[in-house]
Order: C-alpha cells, then sequence, then structure tokens
C-alpha cells in the first residue's frame, strides 16, 4: 500500500524523459511563417471578445483592447494568436453575423500590423470563411469538425485546421457528467475519425493540428490522465495543440482559484511539450515564451543567447 490516492490511468512505466513526435509533415507553413515542429514549440496567444471569457471576464471585448492585447502578445513572442468571439462552455445563443462582427476586425487589423499566425477559434463554417477571407490562417475548431460544412470551407482555401475532441453539441452541456471507459483511448479514436473526415474533403496532412481537449467535457481526472498519455495522441502523427492554461483541472490539481494558476499552467505546460506537444495554447504570453523557449534549450534544439558563465 502507497497510501496514495487511486487517480485512475495506467500505471507507471519506465520511459524516455521526453518525445520527439514522429510527425508526417514537421516543417509547417503557416500564415507567414514556418515552423520546424522538430526542435520548435510555438506559443499560441489568447484573445476573447467574449463579455463573458472564463479567465479575463471580458477584459478584452472592446475591439480596440482586442486589437491592442494580441499586438502586445505578438511584441511578447507569441508565434500565433487565437482569436475567438464565442467562447465554448455553455451560454446564450449568438447569430453568426455577430459573431463575425466580433472576430474580423481584429483579424484585419492584427493582419496589417504584424506576420504572426492568426487563427480564430470558432465552430461556424460562415466565421471561419470570414475570417479567413480577413487574414486568418488557422481555423480552430473546438468542436472537432461538429459542422461538416467546416471541411469543405477549409479545403477551400489554404487554412490549416485545428480539430479538437469535445463530446457535447456546441455551446451545450452534456446531459450527465462525462464518463470514459479509457479517456485516452476514446479520445484518439475521435481525432482519427475526425482527421479522416478531413482528409476525405481534400485538407491535406501537412494542413492538420490536432487538439485533446483538455477539460472539454471532460473532468479533472480524466484530464490529467489524457495528460500523462499524451504521447498516444502525437503518435496520430499530427503535430499536437495543448491548451491547458488556466484551466480547471488546473485549478484542481493545486487548489488555486482563477486569477492564480499561471505558475501550474507553465507547469503542465511543460510536462506537455516534453510529451510530445508542439503548439501550447496560454493566456500569459511573456512567461510561456520564456518557459517553452528553455524546454528548446534544455532538449540542445536552441542555443543559449549567451553563454558567458564560468568562461
Amino acid at each position: 500500500m502507497t497510501g496514495l490516492p487511486d487517480v485512475g490511468g495506467a500505471p507507471d512505466t519506465a520511459g524516455p524523459s521526453w518525445v520527439v513526435p514522429d510527425l508526417r509533415h514537421p516543417i509547417r507553413a503557416i500564415g507567414r511563417r514556418t515552423f520546424d515542429f522538430d526542435h520548435r514549440i510555438a506559443v499560441m496567444a489568447i484573445v476573447n471578445r467574449t463579455p463573458d471569457s472564463f479567465h479575463d471576464r471580458g477584459a478584452t471585448f472592446e475591439l480596440d483592447r482586442a486589437v491592442a492585447a494580441a499586438v502586445r502578445a505578438a511584441e511578447q513572442g507569441a508565434d500565433w494568436v487565437d482569436i475567438g468571439g464565442v467562447k465554448f462552455a455553455p451560454g446564450p445563443e449568438l447569430p453568426a453575423a455577430d459573431e463575425i462582427d466580433r472576430v474580423v476586425p481584429v483579424v484585419e487589423q492584427l493582419a496589417q500590423q504584424s506576420d504572426v499566425v492568426i487563427s480564430v477559434d470558432t465552430f461556424r463554417p460562415e466565421v471561419a470563411a470570414a475570417a479567413i477571407a480577413a487574414g486568418a490562417s488557422v481555423v480552430n475548431d473546438t468542436t472537432g469538425l461538429s459542422d461538416p460544412r467546416m471541411a469543405a470551407v477549409v479545403a477551400d482555401s489554404a487554412a490549416t485546421i485545428v480539430i479538437t475532441h469535445s463530446t457535447a453539441p456546441p455551446r451545450q452541456r452534456l446531459p450527465e457528467p462525462p464518463r470514459y471507459d479509457d479517456v485516452t483511448s476514446s479520445v484518439v479514436t475521435f481525432l482519427q475519425e475526425r482527421v479522416d473526415r478531413a482528409l476525405a474533403a481534400g485538407i491535406p496532412d501537412s494542413r492538420i493540428i490536432v487538439d485533446p481537449g483538455h477539460d472539454l467535457n471532460k473532468n479533472t481526472v480524466h484530464t490529467l490522465e489524457m495528460t500523462r498519455r499524451l504521447p498516444e495522441v502525437v503518435a496520430l502523427g499530427y503535430p499536437v495543440l495543448a491548451a491547458v492554461s488556466n484551466k480547471d483541472f488546473v485549478g484542481e490539481s493545486i487548489g488555486r482559484p482563477r486569477g492564480e494558476r499561471l505558475a501550474g499552467s507553465l507547469a503542465v505546460a511543460t510536462v506537455s511539450a516534453m510529451l510530445g506537444a508542439r503548439i501550447v495554447r496560454m493566456h500569459d504570453v511573456a512567461e510561456s515564451v520564456d518557459a517553452m523557449r528553455m524546454v528548446e534549450a534544455t532538449l540542445g534544439w536552441r542555443a543559449p543567447v549567451e553563454a558567458r558563465h564560468n568562461t
């Protein structure tokens, strides 16, 4: 007996200290930037034009604040800025036209001021099409192509698609708490099925990214187990996005309320990167960029900015 609680998941086994994914296309041209995901962990910043976002509580809802936050994130070293007009969690219906009015002006203004990769966080094909026309080069679909028209929109463009695992219909609660016989196997099966849907629609391998959906229709124990077993998601062969920042599983794991989860978020982003994730979606940009650049330096992928100590 160890005296430790049973938190689920496979027993501990010896393994590599870090995971280098075997990617179908590690070199990715996304928007105006190119990434070598064999040796690079991209930081995706978050800008929400929503009055009810779970973290910032509407701090960037006004257009000028949203644009300023997006530009500042790029200046702080973000590789990517993800712009959303509707949060994933359940809430009142917002017409597609209103969502377009929220996200497209931010995309347009950011594209004029920076070469940072711009993604739009939406499950609506019409919003995705409008954002791509305005300058977005990624569609971050947190419902995993739940609307089959989304695949067609992306296929008809040069955009990359992020396919995320989630099980509830958009903006609706599950009728009961989520249950899985094996959460990671369920995630991997779902993602493979949706990748096949994307390929069938004409989206090439080189424009697909997968996201296991931390906390999305999962409880904290599910999310922690899935994170430990992230190499099983990585084995699909596509760059993995880990959207971990400030989420409830972080708060519940360390007993921290919203606003006090930075250290926990950086820790799980680092673990995710070591286990093969190649994009981390984060609120605190400067700290997250430093953490990922340090991971790269430690693993020998990046030379130190300077190496004067004891020389």
